[in-house]
């Protein structure tokens, strides 16, 4: 009885569908009103042209005309939904006697006799529920959208809408989610899977139910050879090859979750999206706006493999954030906000590289500096450099500074008071350039945080972010010209109009002369003062700096084609980074140069090594006597001690002679000079030469087999050896009373070896 009405049901289903095809549209004459449009997927590239991360509210989608899907995709789709949808006119009685028969000799519902149209005028036009009236309401509105639109401008319609599972809607979300790939780039078997998903995207579920998907994908390929729409052996061919699907998602995670922040907020904020806030964000996530970045996937890469090599504890170890530029450009080329975007702490979401301001450290000398040569004090000039110096300030207590080691070392220079970063140098500089002169030139540098002119900001006590300190370096690297960070080129909507494009502008800010004076020291600084960690093979300059009680550690260096800044601690700026808390002192010439070296290294590794501009002098006046030095300082590296003295005190300088073994230069001759060559000197300057005493002493190495780590690089100090610190458990069985104990070094104690060279010792974890 029950098939019976099934049967009575379906027959009365079919006779009013084949009518309102033949009868009821005659005299149905309303226009068809379309959707003008659907919400639509945004999409963040890389600057290859990638996508980087899509932006959407509910649905993920994005339209594409009909010409950028291929040709292979939509005939898949054509075949298994409605094989004879070019020849109908919206609604195909055949079709609907097929589906018919095969639902009364089933006694169900199993095979659906909708066209494309009527499946697409049911999902725009009409209500979810299913009864008679609704199908015959269906079939009337197909044949009018038929006389209204082609059946192309339909075809591409309907593929743009459906649902192929995942949330992903319309044909290209779809390539993209299950494939990784355009939807004019998909192959045959890729394009028949998306086809067969479409009537029950849960039940072919690629991920879910792979091999239902793989069953369906099969069935439509099948069916694409009887109807001779696809060749048959690559059809044959095709029904060989599996699923083929990429990894399945398991969030919306991307490799530059803080950068992706800052982009959305640029959208947000910028009145050429949108009258309000409202109206800017609603266009981001619903109205498929195409979004150029600078970020290279290459270089974003290389940073994060650069942290992760060098803070191995997850958890333990502090954070890193990373920003990388060109300089020659502005586009900022790899940004690392922090260490664990997706880790779950309150905190790991805080953008460390573009919010996240902290002590700069040292590396706010170079401005100090630059402010100092621009206001005529030469590079020569020297200054006492005790280990300890009290500064009167009027009205206030005197100001007391300290050098990173107590150390002193009677007079010293500009140039090697940098390379060796004194404190007591420059706080005496400052003094003499005055602080306001300084942080206006490293606002106009780029230093975008807010800065306090006071004598302290020579050492770095200002705030300032990585970004900041990124975008000034580039000053340096550009040869005194600056552009502002660039982070976004260009934005289209979804139509490809350009709703804005980026427009830098140069601005010079430095004379070239000067830039390339301090770009000079920063050299030596990498070459043989606290950053030797960042050397890459490469002319490389840079500088380190470290916070207040290890609370920061900055290294921020660069090359004429790219310049990084790494900044490393905790977010809680009270935690120093000293043991017990991190396995080492943590300073700017430990972890923040060497993540400099892994990134720098690996992105600049195909790229042709190219020197830094020699610093040159100005023209002279009309009429200038020109001084005793010519063009500029003459180099005496590789001279014997006398006769470099000899030829500089003859051009009318003042030496100064510091020792330092060396194994490549021979007893009395000079290993480097301070300044270096080219240099603009004028008479009575003073220059500093290193001159070798022969190689280095060999000594005994001390045992430090059971001592504590500290215990340890102590012990080694004190003969002469820096300490290579190895975090390793020792083989078992392990004595949890040697936890934190030297347990192997290399060379033994004992033994005899230079001091120039490490002693590598393993610690109990």
């Amino acid at each position: 009885m029950l098939r019976a009405r099934r049967r009575t049901t379906l027959a009365v289903a079919l006779a009013g569908l084949v009518a309102a095809s033949s009868l009821t549209a005659c005299s149905y004459t309303t226009e068809v009103e379309l959707p003008t449009a659907d919400p639509q997927t945004s999409r963040v590239l890389w600057d290859d042209g990638t996508t980087l991360t899509t932006l959407h509210a509910e649905q993920n989608r994005e339209d594409i005309p009909l010409a950028a899907m291929g040709a292979t995709l939509p005939t898949a789709v054509v075949a298994i939904e409605d094989a004879r949808y070019f020849d109908h006119k919206g609604v195909d009685p055949r079709g609907i006697l097929r589906a018919l028969t095969r639902d009364v000799q089933a006694g169900r519902a199993v095979e659906g006799g909708s066209t494309i149209t009527q499946q697409y005028v049911r999902a725009v036009l009409l209500t979810p529920e299913r009864n008679l009236q609704r199908k015959i309401k269906e079939a009337v509105l197909a044949v009018q959208l038929e006389r209204q639109y082609s059946k192309r401008t339909i075809l591409e319609r309907y593929l743009n809408l459906i649902y192929f599972g995942n949330g992903a809607y319309g044909v290209q979300a779809a390539a993209q989610t299950y494939f990784g790939r355009d939807a004019r780039d998909l192959d045959l078997p890729q394009s028949a899977m998306l086809a067969g998903i479409i009537r029950a995207p849960g039940d072919y579920d690629p991920y879910e139910r792979p091999e239902a998907a793989l069953a369906r994908r099969n069935e439509v390929l099948t069916r694409m050879a009887e109807l001779e729409r696809a060749d048959r052996a690559e059809v044959t061919a095709a029904l060989a090859t599996p699923l083929g699907v990429v990894p399945e998602p398991t969030d919306d995670r991307n490799a530059a979750p803080h950068f992706i922040d800052r982009v959305r907020e640029f959208i947000v904020t910028t009145e050429a999206f949108g009258p309000t806030r409202a109206a800017r964000e609603r266009l981001l996530y619903e109205g498929g706006l195409r979004i150029e970045t600078t970020l290279d996937p290459r270089a974003q890469a290389d940073a994060i493999a650069a942290v992760q090599r060098t803070l191995v504890r997850p958890g333990t170890d502090p954070a890193a954030a990373v920003v990388a530029m060109d300089p020659r450009t502005g586009h900022v080329l790899a940004y690392v906000g922090g260490s664990d975007y997706y880790g779950g702490q309150a905190w790991a979401r805080y953008d460390l590289a573009g919010q996240g301001s902290r002590s700069a450290g040292s590396t706010f000398k170079p401005f100090v500096l630059a402010a100092a040569l621009e206001d005529g004090i030469p590079m020569t000039r020297d200054y006492a450099a005790p280990g300890e110096l009290a500064i009167p300030i009027r009205g206030q207590a005197p100001w007391v500074v300290r050098n990173y080691d107590g150390q002193g070392s009677g007079r010293m220079d500009l140039a090697e008071a940098t390379v060796r970063s004194v404190n007591t140098v420059y706080a005496q500089l400052i003094m003499d350039v005055g602080a306001q002169p300084v942080v206006d030139l490293a606002a106009r540098m780029g230093v975008r945080s807010t800065l306090g002119a006071f004598p302290s900001a020579a050492l770095g006590t200002n705030g300032v972010t990585v970004l900041d300190m990124a975008s000034s370096y580039a000053t340096l690297a550009a040869d005194g010209s600056h552009i502002d960070p660039v982070l976004v080129t260009r934005v289209s909507d979804s139509t490809g109009r350009v709703l804005w494009r980026a427009r830098p502008e140069r601005t010079r800010v430095l004379p070239a002369r000067t830039s390339r004076e301090v770009t000079a020291v920063l050299e030596e600084v990498v070459e043989r003062g606290t950053a030797v960690n960042a050397k890459i093979g490469r002319p490389v300059a840079g500088k380190t700096g470290t916070g207040e009680e290890w609370s920061d550690a900055w290294f921020v260096g660069y090359t004429p084609e790219f310049v990084a800044a790494v900044w490393v601690g905790f977010p809680d700026a009270a935690r120093t980074m000293r043991p017990p808390t991190t396995r080492i002192t943590v300073t700017g010439g430990s972890w923040p140069s060497q993540i400099f070296q892994g990134l720098a290294g690996a992105y600049l590794a195909e790229t042709p090594a190219s020197d830094f501009p020699s610093p040159v002098p100005p023209d002279p006046e009309p009429g200038a006597p020109t001084g005793p030095t010519g063009p500029g300082l003459a180099s005496v590296i590789g001279l014997e001690v006398d006769t470099a003295s000899r030829l500089l005190v003859d051009a009318g300088l003042r030496i100064r002679i510091v020792e330092a073994a060396s194994r490549g230069v021979a007893a009395g001759r000079v290993i480097s000079q301070s300044p270096n060559a080219r240099y603009l000197v004028r008479p009575g300057d003073l220059v500093t030469l290193t001159v070798s005493t022969g190689p280095p002493a060999v000594v005994t190495v001390p045992s430090v087999l059971g001592l504590s780590a500290a215990q340890a690089v102590a012990a080694l100090a004190d003969a002469g050896f820096q300490a290579q610190l190895r975090l390793e458990a020792e083989p078992p069985p392990g004595d949890p009373a040697r936890v934190g104990r030297v347990w192997k070094q290399l060379p033994s104690g004992g033994t005899t070896q230079a001091v120039d060279e490490a002693v590598v010792v393993w610690v109990n974890p």
